[in-house]
């Protein structure tokens, strides 16, 4: 029997940063327990947030992340026109875009099948983005 289920979540407001958010993605889908087979999508409501999957265990990798994206896309560029909210918007958007709105997780037997060292970065870009809105989809049977 197949199951379609879609929640969308606030999460808390994080500064500026890459975040781990499986376990509230998690802790908000008891339905995942109920799939043998499917997958899990999550897609967030912004665009100066993005979501990717990364390293879980050491918090270093998060840093270092934050680093090289604020070298790759600095701020306060002279050919940046679209700065009306502040010198980290426009960055934001260029770097949610390269990271994209979405992941997509295979669930085996009610769980995320994540590799051991994998889970969901919220990847936060503005220096007071607020609490940020995803749509979580879950289908299987």
């Amino acid at each position: 029997m197949s199951m379609y289920f879609q929640k969308e979540i606030t999460l808390t407001a994080r500064s500026r940063g890459f975040h781990l958010i499986t376990r509230e993605i998690i802790s908000a889908l008891p339905q995942i327990q109920e799939v043998e087979i499917g997958m899990l999508q999550v897609f967030i409501k912004h665009t100066s947030a993005g979501l990717t999957i990364n390293e879980n265990a050491d918090p270093t990798v998060r840093m270092d992340f934050e680093s090289h994206f604020n070298i790759m896309v600095p701020e306060d560029q002279p050919y940046y026109k679209h700065d009306y909210e502040g010198s980290d918007d426009m960055p934001a958007h260029i770097k949610a875009s390269l990271l994209g709105a979405s992941v997509q997780i295979p669930v085996t037997n009610g769980r995320l099948n994540l590799g051991t060292w994998q889970g969901i970065y919220l990847c936060e870009h503005r220096d007071y983005g607020g609490a940020r809105s995803v749509v979580v989809t879950l289908l299987g049977n």
